[in-house]
């Protein structure tokens, strides 16, 4: 065995025989992502925001993407939700100015304007979407808004209609609108496995919230979905 030292960013091309498709600066942006999100948990759970930001990044990866998109992916949250321009200034400096231009384009918004309706920061950034010409940048945001979806669904079949309750404004209706205007748009821009598994969890959605609102209107309790 040879008395070479090898790196992590090494390790991956080693036992593949490929160039590594991550190194020490994905590392670094996990890091990151723990500073900015570590003490944070998904709206209404005790689950770490780590997790959405790991689950997100694996299906850019598992997708195709680059190191530049892995890295966005972990950070992809981390100026919208109170970072703002000084960590995308922070982000560039970093990452590269390529990692900053995926954060910022999936970003609702970079001066963390949160008093802002949700429904007017969600209906600018489907405007915004189409200006996208970076294929990563649309696999990064898709791939969160995929997992997104399937949380909704896997918590409104435990939950029922109280999942609303967590959210300030975004109803069924206005969650249903949202997605299924995310999903006409990936539909056309971006098809393939992921826009398929987020028309899947949209139709669920779909079927779950229709079910709730006949059972609503026969005067029965929702509850949770079988």
């Amino acid at each position: 065995m040879s008395g070479t030292s090898t790196s992590r960013h090494d390790l991956a091309g080693e036992i593949t025989g490929t160039a590594p498709s991550l190194t020490d600066r994905f590392l670094d942006a996990v890091a990151l992502a723990e500073e900015v999100h570590g003490r944070d948990r998904r709206s209404g759970t005790e689950v770490p925001y780590l997790a959405h930001l790991l689950v997100v990044t694996g299906l850019v990866l598992e997708d195709g993407g680059d190191e530049d998109e892995a890295v966005a992916a972990m950070l992809h949250d981390s100026v919208e939700n109170g970072g703002g321009q000084q960590m995308l200034d922070r982000i560039a400096q970093r990452f590269g100015p390529r990692v900053e231009a995926i954060v910022e384009a999936c970003s609702d918004t970079v001066e963390g304007e949160q008093d802002e309706p949700w429904i007017e920061r969600k209906r600018r950034y489907l405007e915004h979407l189409p200006e996208i010409e970076d294929d990563g940048a649309l696999r990064v945001s898709l791939a969160d808004k995929l997992h997104n979806a399937r949380s909704l669904v896997r918590d409104y079949r435990e939950e029922g209609d109280a999942l609303w309750e967590r959210f300030a404004e975004k109803t069924a209706r206005q969650q249903l609108w949202y997605y299924e205007r995310l999903l006409a748009f990936f539909q056309e821009r971006r098809p393939g496995p992921l826009t398929e598994d987020l028309a899947r969890a949209v139709e669920e959605l779909t079927i779950l919230v229709a079910r709730n609102a006949t059972k609503r209107s026969a005067g029965e309790q929702p509850g949770r979905s079988g």
